[in-house]
């Protein structure tokens, strides 16, 4: 079982480094917690290229934060449509198909965030801005 983060951007780091662990790619880690009137600390944006990938990453993020104490995510999507939301609260998890997270550009919508994402040890890897065509591998 993953080790307790003690803070919200390690529980952000932790959901993306699951949702690589099942392949998920295209990971962005967004920190909203300055932005006036956002919606949560930090969004983690994954993309997969499938039904059974969708499953597998969102079904292995809820099962570790619900064995770690962080209570069952207020979930809005299924398996076989084109995105999940997995809403902790403070770290909100989208889990989109391609078609999708091209469509609607959710790093483009929150632009001024800090940016993140996932080095080859798993640490938290800071971007300058939002990389280009962020939907595709």
């Amino acid at each position: 079982m993953a080790t307790r983060p003690r803070t919200t951007k390690g529980r952000a780091v932790l959901c993306a480094r699951l949702a690589k662990e099942k392949q998920a790619h295209n990971l962005l880690i967004l920190d909203l917690g300055k932005l006036e009137s956002s919606p949560a600390e930090f969004f983690v944006i994954a993309t997969v290229d499938s039904e059974a990938q969708m499953r597998a990453v969102t079904d292995l993020i809820e099962r570790t934060m619900r064995e770690l104490g962080y209570g069952s995510a207020k979930v809005d999507g299924s398996h076989n449509s084109s995105w999940v939301v997995l809403d902790y609260f403070d770290v909100v998890v989208h889990v989109m198909r391609s078609d999708a997270r091209l469509h609607y550009n959710l790093e483009r919508l929150w632009g001024d965030a800090k940016v993140y994402t996932l080095s080859e040890t798993g640490a938290a890897k800071a971007l300058n801005g939002i990389p280009r065509r962020s939907a595709q591998a």
